[in-house]
């Protein structure tokens, strides 16, 4: 099988086809975190779980995931992104396993936590590979099926959980959201080891244990207190750990430093990052993903509001899927027009829909909410690969796992903070009210609170797009 390393890499004739199998490893870890929301009842039921276990099969997966993102982005630059690609497919496989056969709670969240790891060892290898293999010409066009890819997996979590559950395949019931991993897996992994081309970092070396141990305690300290924080009442735990987070992103910080002066290899080098444009397209990830509160909060309003079946509400969203699937296939017209601000083009679409949402609900019109909502999902489809393709190119080949790894990180800790912060603001201003009027008050509060950062999200873009690329 070829190697070869991204200062080398020549077009592979392949490419498309290898296309189709990384974005198998880009869709299974988000369906996996959405199917699992339509299944709890069920699982509580089979189990008589108490509400912090139900809780924790979800944070469990979420944290492990966000935390490992960076380190597993980096293993792949180091080891040959097929290879670790590979590695995490399998690893996933068996973790489903595990859930999908779980005979207790506690075997469950196990499952779980490693269906994390393994994702965030999977995940990276799909973004990175494609901006290793495809020429400058083709990477628009590929980012744009992997917009879509990530839009669908949502989605389908969504309407696949039920479906599943409602079919009661074998007599399995929940468990077969987890066991249809299997033969996906089954048919993948092979194609992977023929179709993709390995590839990995011109200068590769040892993993930097120590920065990947201190990495993944401060996000496991940022991100654990804020997807557990809320629903615990933000216990001292929490608050403790959060604070805690500083302290240990410091001292990674200058361990980073150190070894970068000491010529070894960091697994974040603080040069990369006085790179201006790059930390602008982070941060601009960080704020584009507020978006992920928008599920939680349009989810209350339409099953405490309208009083809708899980399966409805499921229904309602079916505008801003269709805009999920026609949004990237815009992209490249888009771009094509609008050059470098496309991904803020993107941004103020789904800005619009989000305004119109909290207008329109607070005038009590939800019938004429599906304009607004495909305006959110063609935004996103727009946005997203524009803004990972601005951010990836700031970085050498060489180090596009590291990239893939930030961008990956900085969208889940984006929807941390947002379901933490701006969930938080929506049950805080609803309260103990359950009447329609009141939950569409706080929805169109919270709403707003979103657009508002995905304009932030588009300044950003912006000023990501009035710098010029810097590779090293």
């Amino acid at each position: 099988m070829k190697h070869v390393s991204d200062a080398n890499a020549t077009p592979d004739p392949r490419r498309w086809m290898a296309l189709v199998i990384l974005l198998t490893g880009a869709f299974l870890p988000p369906l996996d975190f959405f199917i699992v929301n339509v299944a709890l009842p069920s699982i509580r039921e089979d189990f008589r779980a108490s509400a912090s276990t139900m809780q924790l099969i979800i944070s469990g997966y979420a944290a492990t995931y966000a935390v490992m993102l960076i380190t597993g982005g980096r293993l792949g630059d180091l080891y040959g992104r097929r290879n670790v690609f590979m590695a995490g497919m399998v690893g996933f496989a068996v973790a489903s396993a595990l859930c999908g056969f779980a005979w207790s709670p506690l075997a469950l969240i196990v499952g779980r936590v490693l269906q994390g790891f393994a994702a965030a060892i999977m995940a990276p290898q799909a973004l990175a590979s494609i901006n290793a293999i495809f020429p400058d010409h083709e990477k628009s066009k590929a980012l744009s099926f992997y917009a879509l890819t990530f839009g669908l997996a949502s989605m389908a979590g969504l309407f696949l959980g039920g479906a599943l559950i409602a079919l009661n395949i074998l007599g399995l019931g929940w468990r077969a959201i987890f066991l249809i991993n299997l033969p996906i897996i089954a048919i993948a992994a092979p194609s992977a080891f023929i179709m993709l081309q390995e590839t990995r970092s011109e200068q590769p070396s040892k993993l930097d244990l120590g920065g990947a141990l201190l990495i993944a305690l401060a996000l496991l300290a940022l991100v654990a207190p804020l997807i557990e924080g809320r629903e615990q009442g933000w216990p001292i735990w929490s608050i403790v750990t959060l604070a805690a987070s500083l302290p240990i992103f410091l001292l990674f910080w200058r361990h980073e430093k150190y070894m970068e002066l000491a010529g070894r290899d960091p697994i974040l080098a603080p040069s990369l990052l006085q790179n201006r444009g790059l930390m602008h397209g982070l941060l601009a990830a960080l704020f584009f993903y507020a978006l992920a509160a928008f599920w939680l909060i349009f989810s209350v309003y339409q099953q405490g509001g309208l009083g809708r079946t899980p399966f409805k509400a499921g229904l309602a969203i079916l505008p801003a899927a269709v805009g999920f699937v026609l949004g990237p296939f815009a992209s490249e017209r888009v771009l094509r027009v609008f050059g470098r601000f496309s991904a803020g083009i993107g941004m103020v679409l789904q800005a619009v829909g989000l305004f119109g949402t909290a207008a329109l609900i607070s005038n009590g019109l939800p019938q004429l909410l599906f304009v607004a909502l495909f305006l959110i999902g063609a935004g996103q489809g727009i946005a997203l690969p524009n803004l990972v393709k601005s951010i990836v190119q700031r970085v050498d080949r060489s180090q596009s796992g590291l990239a893939s790894g930030l961008v990956n990180s900085m969208l889940q800790i984006g929807g941390a903070f947002a379901a933490a912060i701006i969930g938080g603001l929506f049950f805080s201003i609803l309260g103990s009210a359950t009447d329609i009027q009141s939950i569409g008050r706080a929805y169109s509060v919270a709403a707003t609170t979103i657009a508002i950062c995905l304009l932030v999200a588009g300044w950003l873009s912006v000023s990501l797009a009035s710098t010029k690329p810097s590779r090293p």
